[in-house]
């Protein structure tokens, strides 16, 4: 017989408390360092578009296509994820995405998830 967690017993645990804190935390910080570097990019006179600047060299490709692919992964786990918890409104964070920064939207959709899933379990 597998013994059950006081976390999965009790919805509104500390750990799940501490972890819906952690995401909105991790959230303010992926807005504030994405757009701290991309206000500095948009300062410069570079003769490189925003997209461009992302393949300018192997190393900023990696992390370029790095990012696409979370950023792709990331839209259908919040789709099907928002879809499946009733969570209406959670499609617009997938444009957003793309025009604020996937470090903001991920982990403020896990955050509202982990809400959802408390209040669900009540």
């Amino acid at each position: 017989m597998s013994e059950i967690s006081s976390a999965d017993r009790n919805p509104v645990s500390a750990g799940r408390i501490t972890l819906v804190v952690i995401y909105f935390i991790l959230s303010i910080i992926g807005l504030i360092g994405t757009w701290y570097f991309n206000l500095l990019f948009f300062q410069t006179n570079s003769d490189l578009s925003y997209l461009e600047a992302w393949f300018v060299n192997p190393a900023s490709s990696s992390a370029a296509v790095d990012i696409i692919v979370v950023a792709v992964m990331a839209s259908v786990f919040i789709f099907v994820e928002g879809w499946r918890l009733r969570i209406r409104w959670t499609w617009a964070l997938v444009p957003l995405s793309f025009i604020i920064a996937l470090a903001f939207t991920f982990p403020f959709f896990l955050a509202v998830r982990e809400i959802r899933i408390i209040l669900l379990a009540r």
